[in-house]
């Protein structure tokens, strides 16, 4: 069955690009558009849809504030944030809401297309090293590591909360397998559970949760709670 997506952009030119590159696709189908927050989470009471592609600046209702509510809905599609350079500063909050994972606007149709599918599959399509290096510009506007530790961390063992640094770090499984001297599929396993018992989506939300509670710091340093 094709990936049905919402276009979600107050620009209708944008629109007609991305349905272009979308419709050359045999296995998507772009099934609504949306020039606004409001008009998105109306038209989802009605359609049914696997990935948002959702702008952030839009008036009405912003792309943060939609994704928050999507997201908050039994059964939500997936949310891709699409952001223009200058827009970085919101990429957080849209993790934070509930996004998958973010682009930027001028990305290649073959990487829009590919970050769609894996967004689909259950995936983030921000890579761990990139979300950590966007966390460290805003690291003002995280806890220090003096604050409290978030109490759902305490129901990880020793060794998931060892993964669950390295992911936030920016490691690959491969990588922490390796520092960790554990097979990959074990690694994946660890990594399962943590989603799993801090009711997490997917890593990209693992690291947001790794530096809003200062188990790291800007940098990608260890933080001082335990």
């Amino acid at each position: 069955m094709a990936i049905r997506v919402m276009l979600v952009d107050d620009q209708m030119l944008l629109r007609t690009g991305f349905r272009m590159v979308l419709a050359a696709q045999p296995d998507m189908d772009v099934v609504a558009e949306a020039g606004d927050g409001v008009e998105a989470i109306d038209r989802l009471r009605t359609t049914e849809v696997d990935v948002v592609l959702m702008d952030v600046r839009m008036p009405r209702m912003d792309g943060v504030e939609a994704t928050r509510r999507i997201c908050g809905a039994p059964n939500p599609p997936k949310v891709l944030i699409l952001t223009t350079f200058d827009l970085d500063e919101y990429a957080f909050s849209g993790l934070k809401a509930g996004a998958s994972g973010f682009m930027l606007k001028d990305v290649p149709p073959g990487d829009l297309l590919t970050a769609i599918r894996a967004v689909h599959s259950g995936d983030a399509v921000v890579a761990p090293s990139t979300t950590r290096r966007l966390l460290d510009q805003f690291a003002p506007m995280l806890p220090t590591s003096t604050q409290p530790e978030n109490k759902e961390l305490d129901r990880l063992t020793d060794r998931e909360r060892e993964v669950m640094l390295l992911v936030a770090q920016g490691l690959s499984n491969g990588e922490i397998a390796g520092r960790l001297v554990l097979s990959e599929a074990t690694v994946k396993t660890h990594v399962g559970r943590i989603l799993t018992k801090l009711g997490l989506r997917d890593r990209v939300q693992v690291v947001v949760l790794a530096y809003e509670t200062g188990m790291v710091r800007a940098g990608g340093g260890a933080g001082g709670a335990r």
